[in-house]
């Protein structure tokens, strides 16, 4: 029984892992998994306000962040998580189809973005350039089929990042601040959370093309 059990546990990486492009599992391979992203940031970030807080908790952060300085991460977001994650334009008659990515991928009371974010809506969202990543449908899907990719939350996200600073932004509701952690996104996967199967990719070195020039305000959810 133990044994099946860790069998279990090994599978759902496996599954995210398994037949993977070989571009994005050259770049996964060099990266450093991570287990939580919360901590992570917690740890980067260092606000070292609370009244637990120990006398080295600044120079403990600075010297987290030297670690990761220029250094690769991967992580999995589940398909309940994506929420940064929306259907964009879908063409029935060829299948083809855009899948929307706010960059703010949130991890307790902070965020990893895509870049340093400068500005806020009324809310005191972040606003943020979208990023379309675009793919096809199998034969024989419809639109409905498409869109309920989104709406029973089946999309998975991988991704692969750098981390490049702390940033901070006023709220404009109420006192204080929001803050996040900086990042270069190298890439992400997109893939079907129950069938594994692709359903897009996209590399940070390639043309501005794959990112929209609007922005869309970042909402925690």
């Amino acid at each position: 029984m133990r044994r099946l059990f860790l069998a279990a546990l090994l599978l759902v990486p496996a599954l995210a892992l398994a037949d993977v492009d070989a571009r994005f599992a050259r770049l996964r391979d060099q990266a450093e998994p991570l287990g939580s992203l919360t901590s992570f940031l917690e740890k980067y970030i260092g606000e070292c306000s609370s009244m637990f807080s120990g006398p080295n908790c600044r120079a403990s952060s600075e010297e987290f962040r030297g670690k990761y300085e220029g250094k690769k991460l991967y992580m999995i977001i589940g398909e309940e998580a994506a929420t940064m994650l929306s259907p964009g334009p879908y063409q029935p008659g060829s299948g083809n189809y855009t899948i929307q990515v706010v960059p703010y991928f949130p991890g307790g009371s902070y965020a990893l973005t895509q870049g340093l974010p400068t500005q806020t809506d009324a809310d005191g969202n972040p606003l943020l350039p979208l990023i379309r990543i675009a793919g096809t449908t199998p034969e024989g899907w419809t639109a409905m089929d498409f869109m309920r990719l989104f709406s029973s939350r089946q999309v998975r996200a991988q991704l692969i990042f750098t981390p490049q600073g702390v940033w901070s932004l006023p709220r404009k509701r109420g006192v204080g601040k929001t803050t996040g952690v900086a990042a270069r996104l190298e890439a992400i996967l997109l893939t079907h959370a129950r069938t594994g199967d692709t359903l897009g990719l996209w590399f940070a070195e390639e043309p501005p093309a794959a990112t929209g020039g609007a922005k869309k305000p970042a909402r925690k959810k």
